[in-house]
């Protein structure tokens, strides 16, 4: 039988209390990433709110009672920012993502993409264009802040024919001096369907062909995962449409 010396014995009993603290450590460590309950902070932009975020918030809040959502505008120019500083926990955004310590999660929407033109414009009255189309005219490209994966992805710089699209970095933070050059008939901009911003008067949106569909969906800190953005992220999967979307209409 192996016992213990005087001196080994000496040695456990004065190591036990740290032993039990560490212990501890690792157990409430090992609680939190499985406990969904608390607050979970969900950014969205101007463009990525609506009825699909409504959606996904209340079938996470109906299945995660112990967990409060808060739902934070963060800055279209720079949506990672709030990410990275730790404003908020996950941002719901359109999925054109190319950073490092970024990952991408399940989509929640999938949108046609439509062209937002002046109703004074020449490609107002057609019922479609092509993607081709867009090299004729000057498009705008967002703000310069605007990620690159981004703003490629929402005006590619050439169509698939491998023309150049005349783009226009702009340096305002306020999407709404492009969007008053695009009411006058001085620009084009491809967006998606149902951003309400486009939604005016002045300006009609016209169905693209030759253009993916852009999806809406989570991104989040990959060092920053925990069981709220994991539950966030199975909700999100649960309630999913494969092939759903908001579609371009063609004006009659």
């Amino acid at each position: 039988m192996v016992t213990l010396t005087p001196l080994g014995a000496q040695f456990r009993d004065e190591l036990a209390a740290g032993y039990a603290q560490i212990q501890a450590a690792v157990d409430h460590a090992r609680h939190a990433a499985r406990e969904a309950a608390g607050v979970l902070r969900i950014g969205f932009t101007v463009t990525s709110h609506g009825e699909a975020l409504t959606r996904l918030v209340r079938a996470f809040e109906a299945s995660n009672h112990g967990c409060q959502v808060l739902l934070d505008e963060v800055d279209s120019a720079d949506p990672w920012a709030a990410l990275r500083c730790g404003e908020v926990d996950v941002v719901v955004n359109w999925l054109a993502v190319n950073e490092a310590d970024l990952t991408t999660g399940p989509a929640i929407d999938c949108r046609e993409r439509v062209l937002a033109v002046g109703i004074t414009h020449p490609l107002a009255k057609r019922a479609s264009v092509s993607a081709e189309d867009l090299a004729n005219y000057e498009s705008v490209a967002l703000v310069a802040s605007l990620p690159a994966a981004l703003t490629d992805a929402i005006v590619p710089p050439c169509t698939p024919s491998g023309r150049p699209i005349r783009r226009r970095n702009e340096s305002v933070r306020h999407a709404i001096d492009f969007i008053n050059e695009i009411g006058r008939g001085r620009l084009i901009h491809p967006t998606m369907a149902g951003v309400p911003l486009f939604h005016r008067g002045d300006i009609v949106l016209v169905p693209i062909t030759g253009l993916p569909p852009l999806c809406l969906g989570l991104i989040w800190r990959t060092a920053h995962y925990n069981a709220r953005i994991r539950a966030l992220a199975t909700t999100a999967r649960a309630i999913s449409r494969p092939g759903a979307g908001t579609r371009a209409k063609s004006r009659p």
